[in-house]
């Protein structure tokens, strides 16, 4: 009823559909299905018949398809049961390491001019499969697609070799498929130990929202933990935590308060209580987020800067522009401070000053002033490439169309400056909206590597819209734009997608260590030339999904 709704066909494509439904003979139909492919919910799907799942991968690799069970017929009762796999040697991997879930529909529209302000009515709206749901079972309308995913883990230390096993699919009667995963010789390290730099940008009100739990209250940590927990498996970086009170000038659904309460005495000096921003930068380490701080920001969308004034009892709001004298002494007395209180927590070397997209004569005003209060501030900067501040830069996140230059980019990762791309609202592809094709995402681990970035940012993990589970849609993007999982949490298409590129970039990393390592130059020239692919304006006329099929299987040959 909803796809109707979002939908109307004209009646020759209606008359189609139910011609194509009325030739399906069997009842209930079961297949393998390209993990590639998000498939309508109403369509007969046109895809061969597969009985049997093949897969390569690495030890420790997580690798995925999807199972398609259509049915002319209501059915009331599907679920999905596993064995172990096994080798002739008898070596197992249990059937725990194999992950189901139902794949669900959500709204979603269309690219359009990208950026800005859109109503529903002006885009075309459908239905998309993405959101990964987790129930053990679930019921199948007649005349009706339900995609299942499948991903299995390989555990690190699964000795080499070709492992079978069954997924039986119960729906009325029980259909049997089977599984043979190729272990091969090499292993990934564990996600902490990934040197992909990951940055999407955690959203902690939003998870208060959505559970109805009341903001900083036990009760919103111990719903936020599985979320960052699912972020750190995907080799998480950074910390996104917020200096100030709406660094976004209210772009998202839900507030983004501020995480330090700043207190201007009565006697003029200034006050800053740190407790919850230390209570929330630990508690996300706890999950295993480490790596890096990444404040925001001295240079808000809207320059406005609220704190409590005890003279007045109440809050008030500093409008100074950057590099003013009021500016300097407002920020600066904050600066000194908030970097004695984290080198005393032991978190300045790992903490950074964060700005996204501003302007260049604000940005250069900030970095003057970091430089004044303390040389060693970090700072991290997501936005256009300027060549005038890269060297200022330490995390320095380019948008995709943008490149550093080859020397450039030697000189930051020698000295182990992150140095990554990142795509928004402004590019149609390589994306990750509701919309955009699954392999793109995992095409962007891919282009990381091709191009020698040292990994991807985006904008956000879960800065989720009214009802994510049902409408991506937004008011200002792209559908999907704002959030890459769902309440629960569950995963999605997009997000398991984004990962499988990311592991792809770490088995290059690795074997262009190893080949650099052994003296192996044909090998070196063999990855060179599969990652010669690699390039944006190849999106125009290739699939994602055509380039890195490819390109995975040059890599299994290596």
């Amino acid at each position: 009823m909803l796809s109707l709704l979002l939908t109307t066909l004209p009646l020759c494509a209606q008359q189609q559909e139910q011609a194509a439904w009325g030739s399906v003979k069997k009842p209930v139909n079961v297949s393998f299905a390209n993990s590639d492919t998000r498939y309508a919910q109403d369509q007969v799907p046109q895809v061969p018949m597969q009985s049997r799942w093949e897969a390569v991968a690495w030890k420790g690799e997580k690798v995925h398809t999807q199972l398609l069970v259509w049915s002319s017929r209501e059915i009331p009762r599907l679920r999905i049961s596993l064995s172990e796999l096994k080798d002739r040697k008898g070596n197992r991997i249990p059937s725990d390491n194999i992950s189901i879930g139902f794949v669900r529909y959500v709204i979603t529209d269309e690219f359009g001019q990208g950026c800005g302000h859109r109503k529903p009515m002006d885009f075309d709206s459908s239905l998309v499969a993405d959101l990964i749901d987790a129930a053990a079972e679930t019921s199948v309308a007649p005349q009706t697609v339900q995609p299942i995913w499948l991903s299995m883990a390989v555990p690190r230390g699964t000795p080499a070799g070709t492992y079978n096993g069954n997924v039986t699919v119960h729906a009325g009667k029980l259909y049997k498929l089977r599984i043979t995963v190729t272990v091969q010789e090499r292993e990934l390290p564990a996600p902490d130990q990934w040197a992909f730099d990951l940055d999407l940008w955690q959203h902690p009100a939003a998870i208060a929202r959505v559970h109805q739990v009341p903001l900083w209250s036990e009760e919103h940590y111990a719903r936020m933990r599985p979320y960052y927990t699912m972020l750190a498996a995907a080799g998480q970086k950074s910390i996104t935590a917020s200096i100030i009170d709406e660094p976004w000038n209210h772009q998202t659904y839900d507030d983004f308060p501020s995480l330090i309460k700043w207190t201007r005495k009565k006697d003029g000096a200034w006050a800053y209580d740190y407790s919850l921003f230390d209570k929330y930068v630990s508690f996300v380490m706890s999950c295993g987020i480490t790596a890096r701080i990444n404040c925001y920001t001295m240079v808000p969308w809207k320059m406005a800067f609220t704190y409590f004034d005890e003279s007045t009892g109440k809050d008030t709001v500093f409008t100074g522009k950057a590099g003013t004298p009021a500016y300097n002494a407002f920020w600066g007395t904050f600066l000194r401070d908030f970097a004695g209180h984290l080198k005393k927590k032991g978190w300045f070397s790992i903490t950074a000053i964060a700005m996204d997209e501003r302007p260049l004569a604000d940005m250069q005003a900030v970095i003057s002033l970091l430089k004044e209060t303390d040389p060693d501030w970090k700072i991290t900067l997501a936005g256009i490439y300027h060549p005038e501040i890269e060297e200022d830069i330490y995390d320095y996140s380019i948008a995709s169309k943008w490149k550093f230059g080859e020397q450039v980019l030697q000189r930051r990762r020698a000295n182990s400056m992150p140095s990554t791309f990142y795509t928004s609202c402004e590019e149609a592809r390589p994306n990750g909206f509701t919309f955009s094709p699954p392999a793109e995402h995992t095409w962007i681990g891919w282009y990381a590597a091709a191009q020698g970035f040292t990994g991807y940012l985006r904008w956000a993990y879960n800065s989720w819209v009214e009802n994510p589970a049902q409408d991506s849609r937004f008011r200002t993007w792209p559908a999907g734009d704002t959030y890459q999982v769902y309440p629960g949490p569950l995963s999605s298409i997009r997000f398991e997608k984004l990962i499988e590129g990311i592991q792809d970039f770490e088995k290059i990393r690795l074997l262009r260590e190893e080949f650099s390592r052994t003296g192996n130059h044909a090998g070196l020239q063999e990855l060179d030339a599969i990652l010669s692919a690699f390039e944006l304006e190849k999106l125009d006329n290739t699939s994602a999904a055509t380039m890195v099929s490819r390109a995975k299987a040059s890599l299994h040959q290596l």
